[in-house]
């Protein structure tokens, strides 16, 4: 019979060998890749010493292929629960010197069970992903396993923040858990995520692409959108996780707690004076104004590398948290496409699903033209921001730069899709279209048989005339479509004060199933 001290040396010893995870070797080659270990990164993004883990000595049962001779406590997933700022999260870590990472049942189980806990008690759920995909020696119940991830992620959304972070390969059926997730990090250089790798792209269609070009987290934050921060290293996504939960509730059943800033409300945007420029066709950063009205210039923005056009992000006024959507007029005039229709949507989707009230503004010149956007569907991709705003409950407030064109400015939460509250600077102009475009059809027939010096005077007439009467906010205001027109330098103190008197909005939606979304 063993003694106490026996038994106790027994469970130091185990605890041992399943912190060693693959063995020794493998962990010293992980590293030598510029990697951490799967319980590195836990320790790592977690507040210290907070760590609670899940079934550390869980093993699978598999015989065939002899798999029975190879088996590593804890399954190649480490689990569990801990804190964030404080915050209680849900994790888990996937450790790619057991068999690169692959998925067998044992191994989905531990992350089932990590996930029900995470909704059980309504704590967001971070993946830290590193896996070459499904444990082939388990055949069908790899699948089965990755599917009952997937119900669980489907189950989760909108109730709990669900994040992902890829450190290493995704591959396979792998990519769809984070596809489902709210956010998605990838590690440049170190982390990829593809359906089918480049072999199989050779192949089968012939193309010869690297890992880093078909999945790399450039390509995924710059041209697919898949992902949603690009990190130089793991300790810079470890940070950038970390502040994104700052600006996020615990679930949709959590208020949101406010910010600590020293910023005062009452503070003037004198910048902003001349920002907007008189030209209407000149360019400028919509961030400018952003990063002077919010909290301490601090703005984490979302999918800074896909769709330019379109800005989306976390900031706070007044320690109020917002998410916020912005056209850029300094990218394509700031103009809506598909690929920028798509990114705001989900991004007011997860506002909305949260309680983070939205703040919009508004400089958009239309939808993009061209046979490219209406073979891609800019049709049914523009009605996603559509429908994402005109279903949206949470506060909404827009403010009107300058341009509002057309079916966009019906679209970027106007007052007729039931934004609460519309704003305006005096530069904002609100039209079905621009001047000279609407001249061009308008007068038509009385430019016709013009030539020369006549009809550039009477073209220039008929648009100075044309903009003096809808170049401007102040029709809009006449019939309650902007409920003030506002001088640019008051606009932090404005937002703030709305803010507030909105805190306790309360609107349900008509019941139903669920609506259909243009997807």
């Amino acid at each position: 019979m063993q003694t106490i001290e026996e038994k106790r040396q027994f469970l130091k010893n185990i605890h041992a060998q399943a912190e060693l995870g693959g063995g020794a070797d493998k962990l010293k080659k992980q590293r030598e890749q510029g990697k951490y270990t799967a319980r590195e990164r836990v320790e790592r993004l977690l507040d210290l010493g907070s760590f609670l883990e899940f079934d550390k000595f869980v093993v699978h049962d598999v015989t065939a292929f002899g798999m029975d001779k190879t088996r590593y406590l804890g399954d190649g997933v480490v689990t569990g629960i801990g804190s964030i700022n404080g915050q209680q999260v849900a994790i888990f870590s996937q450790d790619f010197t057991c068999w690169g990472g692959a998925l067998g049942m044992a191994f989905a189980k531990k992350i089932m069970k990590v996930m029900d806990y995470a909704l059980t008690n309504r704590i967001p759920v971070i993946g830290i992903n590193d896996s070459g995909g499904a444990r082939i020696q388990e055949g069908v119940e790899s699948l089965a396993g990755y599917a009952e991830i997937f119900w669980r992620n489907v189950e989760a959304s909108g109730v709990i923040p669900q994040i992902s972070l890829i450190m290493g390969p995704c591959a396979g059926g792998a990519v769809y858990s984070p596809a489902i997730t709210d956010f998605v990090f990838m590690v440049d250089k170190t982390s990829y995520m593809f359906v089918t790798g480049p072999d199989v792209i050779k192949t089968v269609t012939h193309e010869e692409v690297t890992k880093e070009q078909l999945g790399g987290a450039s390509t995924h934050n710059q041209k697919s959108g898949v992902a949603h921060f690009k990190c130089d290293n793991e300790d810079d996504c470890f940070e950038r996780v970390r502040e994104l939960l700052t600006y996020i509730p615990a679930s949709n059943f959590a208020k949101l707690k406010e910010k600590l800033t020293s910023d005062p409300v009452t503070r003037e945007n004198l910048k902003l004076k001349d920002v907007v420029p008189a030209n209407p066709k000149k360019p400028y950063d919509i961030k400018e104004i952003i990063l002077d009205v919010v909290d301490d210039n601090q703005f984490l923005e979302v999918q800074r590398d896909f769709a330019k056009n379109i800005v989306c992000g976390f900031a706070s006024i007044g320690g109020i948290k917002i998410g916020i959507v912005a056209n850029q007029p300094a990218v394509l005039a700031g103009v809506l496409d598909i690929d920028s229709s798509t990114k705001a949507a989900r991004f007011v989707r997860f506002c909305d699903a949260f309680d983070v009230p939205i703040w919009t503004l508004v400089d958009v010149p239309g939808f993009l033209p061209g046979t490219v956007q209406e073979y891609g569907g800019i049709i049914r991709h523009g009605a996603k921001l559509l429908y994402a705003y005109a279903e949206a409950t949470v506060p909404l407030i827009t403010l009107i730069t300058r341009k509002a064109y057309g079916g966009a400015y019906d679209v970027m939460a106007s007052k007729h899709i039931r934004a609460d509250i519309n704003l305006a600077y005096p530069t904002a102009e609100i039209a079905v279209m621009g001047a000279e475009g609407a001249v061009n059809i308008i007068f038509r027939k009385e430019l016709e048989g013009l030539t020369g010096k006549a009809f550039d005077e009477k073209k220039a007439k008929l648009v100075a005339d044309y903009e003096k009467q809808f170049a401007n906010p102040y029709r809009a205001a006449e019939l309650g479509y902007v409920d003030e027109v506002i001088l640019p330098e008051q606009t932090r103190e404005r937002l703030y004060k709305y803010l507030v008197s909105l805190k306790n909005k309360s609107k349900s939606r008509t019941t139903r199933k669920h609506g259909n979304i243009p997807l």
